[in-house]
């Protein structure tokens, strides 16, 4: 193994085997099946979680055309105003896709699109994003983190959180606001709220959802901020202090003096990935893609822009005892979209299994997959116990032969 990292600071388990048994069988929501190791979660007195219930509100109780005449304000507040009308952060996923499409199309704004690249972005959502991008006739900035800092950060946040995904969560919500202090453009909108899948955010509150520092603090960053984080890694790897700059969050001062606004569009407008997906396939010729460990036929939209999302949602899989499938038929079943029986059969044929991109993330993080397997137990979410022996291989991806091989020490 080619490395320089201090392997005295992986993670050590007393018991040098790995824990088997699955513990207590985990409680699910007796409606969307979501179990109770899962973020946010809580459940009430007929065993529904808190984030039915927040569906409910969303569909029954919130006043969804005074939100969008509330939201048409809020546009020409900033239309013709500065050197762009808006900022959309931009991923390439139907989320995003589909914001930029409505605020073109829709409002007619003059948008900024700014793009966060980390560093694992697939061949279809490069095509997708220059289809997009020519077709809706927009200007597009584009920022790639230094890829021998985005690699050491990657090791840190998996060994303290069992997350690996620090850089990209704090530089796709930091950065767009730095772009936005440059050029002097107070409006930046994302898409979907966090009130679609986590309780974080509730759409019961009524109120909308503020992207701002509060939200970057409570969830996104993992309680580590780009100070925190270049405190960890000095002393055994070199490196300039700037280079976290993008993955920290711009001054509240400077915000207020600019007068900004951060929030979502799903705030102001029913959110409906299936819909919304179907209207970007349809208008901008967006493609899906196959995800590793994911049903391809019920959901070709979801999360197609990194290569490493199915190491993502092994991880998540070992911890909690769930990934992204549940979340997905939860979502369905909570829209009346997919049976119980239907949801349970996808659960079971394509969950849990390890990625074939796994062997990839560990010669970016120069670890064994025994050392991997021990930094993830170190944060498994009680009573789940992951059954390492049971796990299956998932299909490779059609592209997996042309994502990036590392062959550097990291250093």
């Amino acid at each position: 193994m080619n490395t320089e990292v201090d392997r005295t600071k992986l993670p050590i388990i007393a018991n040098e085997e790995v824990p088997r048994g699955c513990g207590r069988p985990l409680r699910r929501c007796t409606r969307c099946g979501l179990p109770e190791t899962y973020e946010t979660i809580e459940f009430d007195e007929n065993g529904v979680c808190n984030v039915c219930r927040q569906q409910e509100f969303k569909q029954g109780k919130i006043d969804w055309a005074a939100r969008k005449a509330e939201f048409g304000e809020l546009v020409e507040q900033y239309r013709g105003k500065h050197e762009y009308d808006v900022i959309i952060p931009f991923s390439g996923g139907k989320d995003s896709t589909f914001t930029l499409y409505h605020m073109v199309k829709e409002y007619r704004v003059k948008p900024l699109v700014v793009q966060f690249n980390h560093g694992f972005m697939r061949p279809n959502l490069l095509a997708n994003n220059e289809r997009t991008f020519k077709r809706l006739g927009v200007d597009v900035l584009t920022f790639t983190p230094n890829w021998r800092v985005v690699r050491r950060v990657m090791l840190e946040a998996l060994i303290r959180k069992g997350d690996f995904c620090w850089h990209c969560h704090t530089g796709i919500f930091s950065y767009p606001m730095h772009v936005a202090l440059k050029y002097q453009t107070p409006f930046i909108l994302w898409g979907e709220p966090s009130s679609e899948y986590t309780a974080y955010y509730d759409y019961r509150e009524n109120e909308i959802e503020e992207v701002d520092e509060t939200r970057f603090n409570r969830f996104v960053n993992l309680g580590i901020t780009a100070e925190d984080m270049a405190g960890m890694i000095r002393g055994d790897f070199s490196f300039d202090p700037r280079d976290l700059a993008p993955f920290t969050y711009p001054p509240i001062r400077e915000l207020k003096k600019l007068r900004y606004r951060s929030v979502c569009l799903g705030s102001y407008m029913p959110w409906d990935v299936k819909s919304q997906s179907k209207l970007i396939q349809d208008e901008l010729g967006w493609k899906g893609d196959q995800v590793e460990g994911m049903p391809w036929e019920e959901y070709p939209y979801e999360k197609i822009e990194c290569h490493l999302q199915g190491v993502r949602d092994y991880i998540k899989f070992l911890k909690r005892g769930y990934s992204r499938v549940s979340q997905m038929v939860a979502l369905d079943l909570r829209n009346g979209r997919i049976s119980k029986e239907h949801a349970a059969e996808l659960v079971k044929k394509f969950e849990g299994k390890k990625p074939p991109s796994l062997a990839l993330f560990l010669d970016y993080l120069a670890i064994s997959e025994d050392e991997f397997n021990k930094i993830v137990l170190q944060t498994v979410v009680p009573p789940h116990k992951p059954e390492f022996s049971t796990i299956d291989e998932a299909d490779k991806t059609w592209d997996y032969d042309r994502w990036y091989r590392e062959t550097q020490p990291l250093r």
